[in-house]
């Protein structure tokens, strides 16, 4: 028996792996034990150009009338270069069809950058953002509204919620937890950003390993997800004095990122502050791994109750001092696996974030 239907709606996928519709696909299959039925669409602007695809969008929106539809943003599903003016008038077209217009929020602040074309991108993404929760019905932002810079106003029909992590079984890793070891203590990194903030990720990565190798010895990097095979070149060359055992892999499927988490000891984040709408750090705590990570302007509760061992950046070989302690501490380390188990069920599980979705959308009706 279906339930009441809700339309995913998706702009441009992103590649290799398109992580809001794998955002979609989950909650879509934890969203049924709510009582709705929600179906992937997508708006082919990139290959049909936006007049065509908005008249093919007027056309679709006839048939969703009085439906949910969640329009999923980040700029670059928008606009080929993070100028997402268009965004708004999508908006616009689906109230136009009088179907119920919510907005899920995967990039909760405009993008940074110091150039002149980097402050008049950010513009533009304020613009849209702003005129987005004007339009909408609903908003649902990843990370604490209170967190977020822009976000005066209109908190009413606003709503936090979580993202999850992009994997299957994750609730059975923990049972899987310490096989094929063979006595190694195993760091993972999932997922290295390209460009410059790349190289800077790698040093990170090296110097903390390398020092905790030198204390702990025996100790095992894993190495997997976007852009990790393009540092594997540099990563060989910084360990080559085989004091670890590098395992690098590109982007796998999310059963082998199960299995690589789950013979893993801990997460090494640092793509950035950690915070709810961190995926590739979620999934670490999902799999009830601890997370050495940095706070910053998102950090806050849930994901301050999982089990993070938190550096700072601006403190020379902190993240090396904190990873240390975590592997040499076998009942730290445990009681940290233990906080990101219980989080995971009661915060970042897919039952859990449909539950406060279905929450959310009965409370406005």
């Amino acid at each position: 028996m279906s339930g009441q239907r809700v339309i995913a709606l998706l702009g441009r996928p992103d590649a290799p792996t398109d992580a809001v519709e794998e955002y979609c696909r989950y909650l879509g299959e934890a969203m049924t034990a709510e009582g709705f039925e929600l179906i992937i669409e997508r708006v082919a602007w990139p290959q049909d150009g936006w007049t065509r695809a908005a008249k093919g969008l007027r056309r679709r929106a006839k048939r969703w009338r009085g439906a949910w539809v969640l329009v999923q943003y980040t700029a670059l599903a928008w606009s080929a270069r993070g100028f997402p003016l268009r965004f708004p008038r999508l908006l616009s077209i689906l109230k136009a069809a009088q179907v119920r217009v919510g907005v899920v929020f995967h990039d909760v602040e405009p993008y940074g950058g110091t150039r002149a074309i980097d402050r008049l991108r950010r513009r533009a993404q304020l613009h849209a953002m702003l005129k987005a929760l004007r339009v909408c019905d609903a908003a649902i932002f990843t990370v604490p509204m209170e967190k977020i810079s822009w976000l005066k106003n209109q908190l009413g029909k606003g709503c936090f919620i979580p993202v999850g992590a992009n994997l299957p079984t994750a609730s059975k890793a923990n049972s899987r937890k310490g096989i094929l070891t063979r006595g190694k203590l195993s760091v993972a990194v999932f997922g290295i950003t390209g460009g410059e903030a790349g190289r800077g990720e790698i040093d990170q990565i090296v110097d903390a390993v390398q020092f905790a190798a030198s204390r702990v010895g025996n100790l095992r990097l894993i190495v997997f997800g976007r852009n990790a095979q393009r540092a594997e070149a540099e990563l060989r060359q910084r360990f080559q004095d085989g004091g670890v055992e590098l395992h690098v892999m590109g982007v796998l499927p999310g059963e082998d990122v199960v299995r690589s988490l789950s013979i893993s000891d801990v997460l090494l984040f640092v793509r950035g502050h950690i915070s709810t709408r961190r995926g590739s750090a979620i999934a670490g705590i999902a799999c009830g791994l601890p997370v050495v990570a940095s706070a910053g302007s998102e950090t806050a509760a849930p994901i301050t109750e999982a089990g993070l061992a938190l550096f700072s950046p601006q403190r020379k070989g902190d993240l090396g001092d904190v990873l240390l302690r975590v592997l040499e501490d076998e009942h730290y380390r445990a009681s940290l696996a233990q906080q990101s188990w219980v989080a995971q069920q009661q915060y970042f599980s897919w039952p859990a974030i449909a539950a406060r979705y279905g929450e959310f959308m009965r409370s406005l009706k």
